[in-house]
């Protein structure tokens, strides 16, 4: 089916300029807001650029609209409020880049938070412009969303406590486990139980961090979800790392891309080149050390999880491939 976009017609002159007055007097009240000459000036870049709705909307607007998440450690998190991450850092280079395109050095950048279950409907509503977090590039979201040149291969895998004694996942037939809403993760789960008759009872958790704690509390006795996103909360039990590991065969293989609206080629393709010109530079790579093999705020935890021979093989050469 096809689907349906809010995204607006092509202004007039007219109806610009007053949206251009609109946002001067909300822009003039905040310290490093767009001038009036910069919106202007990114007007007309737009206007001699090919076609682009996300790229108008943010000239007009003079703000970019990123989908950061509370608890995806080291993707995209938040410490003292503020969203910082391997994922967000990436976003954050795009933001440099339409700033250099637009020639607006003050574009400004607000944060919206979303979960796993409602970041689609923000990208397809226009209530986010760009969202670089952990969400999985499958098959089953194209027809809703675009997805950038993948940025994190991984497999899906569990978190048990050590002396559980679970080591796959036949061990936890008839048995209470835990992931997050509205994830591919989710779906593998309940269609795993479903083929190996394993009548699992299955917990479907707010965010990572609810997910973990009904682990930690005992309410499951395994975290189901992408291998990095289990190490990195495993790194934040300090001390009490030890009483984790993660195990089991992966019930499969996904990468993470950044999502944005469809239908807006000339986007897509900044975010992708991006996204290549960084890993085909050696940028990404740096950028993952420090991420998962250096202590990462807030409390210096390192995850200690090197790069793999996929991810290496996907800095070599960038794309946008679902692996499902």
């Amino acid at each position: 089916m096809k689907q349906s976009h809010s995204f607006a017609p092509r202004r007039t002159r007219a109806q610009r300029s007053a949206a251009l007055a609109s946002v001067l007097l909300f822009a003039s009240a905040g310290a490093g807001a767009a001038t009036s000459a910069e919106l202007a000036t990114a007007q007309a870049s737009v206007d001699q650029m090919p076609p682009s709705a996300t790229l108008r909307k943010i000239a007009e607007n003079g703000a970019i609209v990123l989908g950061t998440r509370e608890s995806s450690v080291p993707f995209s998190y938040t410490v003292k409020q503020q969203p910082v991450g391997y994922s967000y850092d990436i976003a954050l280079k795009v933001v440099d880049d339409i700033r250099k395109r637009l020639k607006m050095p003050n574009l400004a950048v607000k944060n919206v938070m979303v979960t796993s279950a409602n970041r689609i409907s923000y990208v397809v509503n226009n209530q986010v412009d760009l969202e670089c977090g952990s969400t999985a590039h499958v098959a089953d979201r194209d027809p809703l969303v675009a997805f950038s040149n993948s940025f994190f291969q991984y497999g899906i895998r569990m978190a048990v406590k050590k002396k559980s004694g679970i080591r796959d996942y036949d061990d936890l037939a008839n048995r209470t486990v835990v992931t997050t809403a509205g994830t591919s993760d989710e779906r593998m789960l309940r269609q795993m139980s479903i083929d190996r008759k394993l009548n699992l009872r299955i917990i479907s958790a707010r965010d990572h961090a609810e997910a973990f704690a009904a682990l930690k509390s005992d309410r499951a006795v395994a975290f189901v979800m992408d291998d990095p996103l289990l190490y990195g909360k495993i790194a934040q039990e300090g001390a009490a790392r030890n009483e984790y590991t993660v195990t089991g065969a992966p019930l499969a293989n996904e990468a993470y891309g950044c999502m944005m609206r469809k239908g807006d080629p000339v986007f897509k393709r900044i975010v992708d080149d991006v996204i290549a010109g960084m890993q085909r530079s050696g940028e990404a790579t740096k950028l993952y050390e420090t991420w998962f093999m250096r202590p990462i705020p807030p409390d210096g935890i390192n995850l200690q999880f090197p790069m793999s021979p996929e991810m290496k093989a996907l800095f070599a050469n960038p794309n946008d491939r679902t692996i499902d």
